[in-house]
Formats: C-alpha cells, sequence, structure tokens
C-alpha cells in the first residue's frame, strides 16, 4: 500500500491499547507534512520525523520508533525502542 504525503497530517488522539505504556490519557500528536510532536496537554511535546508510516523521534530519544499501519479511519502502532516493542496505541484523527 502506498503512503500519501501529507496523509498523517493533522491532530491524533491516542489510546494505548497494551504492553508497558501509561494510560496516555490527553496525549495528543500533533503532525504536519515530514515532522510532528508527541504532546500532553499544552507541553511543548517530544519531536519526531515522519517518514512513511514510521514515526523517529529526535535526539536524544532517537532509540524511541513509533512504527504505524492504517486501522479503518485510524491507525494502530507499536511503540519500540531499540527495534523492540514495548506497547500498543491506536490515533484517532481529532482534525486535520
Amino acid at each position: 500500500m502506498s503512503f500519501c504525503v501529507g496523509e498523517l497530517d493533522g491532530v491524533w488522539r491516542v489510546t494505548r491499547t497494551g504492553g508497558a505504556l501509561p494510560p496516555l490519557i490527553g496525549v495528543r500528536k500533533r503532525i504536519e507534512g515530514a515532522r510532528g510532536v508527541s504532546a500532553l496537554g499544552r507541553l511543548p511535546g517530544i519531536p519526531f520525523e515522519v517518514d512513511g508510516l514510521t514515526l523517529r523521534y529526535l535526539p536524544p530519544l532517537g532509540a524511541f520508533v513509533d512504527e504505524l499501519e492504517r486501522a479503518g479511519e485510524g491507525y494502530s502502532g507499536r511503540a519500540t525502542f531499540h527495534g523492540r516493542e514495548y506497547g500498543r496505541f491506536c490515533l484517532t484523527r481529532l482534525r486535520q
């Protein structure tokens, strides 16, 4: 399946679905083009780069990578550290 530029653009609610992730209440991902941030409320957020359906966090958190798969109207995700999964989550679009 091909990836469309801007497909992930928008604001996404993050919901934990399994693993060692905390509840993620109030966590949002804001994505615009090849960049985004994971943020809690009005806090500044943790920046990442978008590479297809892969979200690579910037140093010093570069060992953290989120891998996404399409799931209906949103995405399911795997949170990884050094390539090992430690949690699962889903993204639901709030707005573009």
